[in-house]
């Protein structure tokens, strides 16, 4: 690219083209100091603008005008700085490193010298962190936490043993240790670990209490019941997350797991919504146990359009119906033998579910009707007339 031809040429330029004698033209003038004409006749048109002999832009007007445009694009790129900055910085499960931040940015088109400036970094070191590539240990380190953050945000009242094991069972082992270190650092703490010696605090609910223990239904699908229960084995304990339509006392859902996370509880929505089908609009009514209060759990209940509720702390009555049935449950299977392995009583628990409570066990509460056979008697006038 030729370089621009000095202010004080193209003035003189101008000067001479301006005082020519007559029978001299503009293209011997550009001849004789080596420009084009095109070029000439703009300089002599500029000329004209800046001495206000011809409207326009004149030439100081045009390098404020650009200084302005380049102070503003300046001040944008500062503001947009920031803003990423308090954006990244709020995140507080991201640990706070801003060399990342500086290559996105620069990737936006933002200077590195501009974001350094704003956020008070020295070029060198970044461009050192640049060049050298991220080590394995890195990487590694940065899966752990991923692991163990997922597991701390499904299930905030763990501990960083209990996160550890979580992390180990998605593929990512690691020492206790390691655990305690990555979660001290991002300060992932157990929410009742500050309360030792006190009695633990349940959180609040995510849901109003829509059911007020009126536990009646006029159609299926429209009251829902969720509980978990367990019970030890001789390899530990079992879980058990059931749901029940109050219109038929169904269990219309359930998940039998070795671990009481919010995977039980969502794996047991789920199978109820694969069973039932259309149960948009049913409300779902729970106690305000971490797994009902997880962003899983509620995300589910979102996803399948279904409105969530929640009793009372400490309140037993506010959920009796489901409790009624864990404790048929409790009689007939739980507690009639010592049980040996989680298989063992995994499939005692679905045999009686499926086949005595579900096709066998006659209820008063529904005309000396299993849960099937009602079901079956009272939807069939409801489609025939649909």
């Amino acid at each position: 690219m030729p370089r621009p031809y000095p202010r004080e040429f193209r003035d003189d330029v101008v000067r001479v083209a301006r005082s020519r004698d007559d029978g001299v033209t503009l293209d011997q003038i550009a001849a004789d100091f080596g420009v084009h004409p095109m070029t000439l006749s703009k300089w002599m048109r500029e000329a004209d603008v800046d001495e206000g002999a011809r409207p326009g832009t004149s030439t100081t007007d045009s390098a404020e005008l650009r200084d302005a445009r380049r102070r503003i694009k300046l001040l944008e790129q500062e503001n947009e700085v920031l803003r990423r900055a308090a954006a990244y910085l709020s995140q507080s499960n991201l640990p706070k490193r801003l060399y990342p931040l500086v290559s996105e940015l620069a990737a936006d088109g933002i200077p590195v010298a501009v974001t350094c400036r704003v956020l008070k970094l020295a070029r060198q070191p970044y461009y050192r962190w640049l060049s050298a590539p991220v080590t394995d240990s890195e990487f590694t380190e940065a899966y752990r936490a991923n692991a163990l953050s997922d597991a701390h945000r499904d299930d905030p009242e763990f501990g960083y043993r209990y996160l550890d094991q979580e992390a180990c069972a998605v593929g990512e082992p690691m020492a206790e240790r390691t655990a305690w270190r990555i979660c001290a650092e991002n300060k992932w703490w157990n929410v009742f670990g500050k309360k030792r010696g006190k009695n633990g605090k349940v959180g609040p609910p995510v849901h109003d209490d829509l059911v007020e223990r009126d536990f009646t239904a006029d159609t299926p699908n429209q009251l829902w019941l969720a509980d978990i229960t367990e019970h030890r084995t001789g390899e530990g304990k079992l879980y058990l997350c059931a749901i029940k339509d109050v219109f038929s006392n169904r269990i219309v859902g359930y998940c039998i797991d070795s671990r009481m996370t919010s995977h039980l509880a969502t794996t047991a929505l789920s199978n109820a919504v694969a069973r039932r089908g259309d149960v948009a609009g049913c409300i779902l009514h729970t106690d305000r146990g971490s797994q009902f209060r997880s962003r899983k759990f509620v995300h589910a209940l979102s996803r399948y359009d279904m409105i969530g509720s929640m009793g009372r702390v400490g309140a037993a009555g506010d959920n009796a119906a489901m409790e009624s049935f864990f404790s048929l449950l409790q009689k007939n299977v739980l507690d009639r033998r010592h049980w040996t392995t989680r298989e063992e009583l995994r499939i005692a628990i679905v045999t009686w579910i499926e086949r005595t409570y579900h096709r066998r066990r006659r209820q008063a509460a529904l005309g000396r009707l299993t849960p099937i056979e009602f079901e079956a008697i009272m939807t069939t006038p409801a489609n025939q007339t649909a």
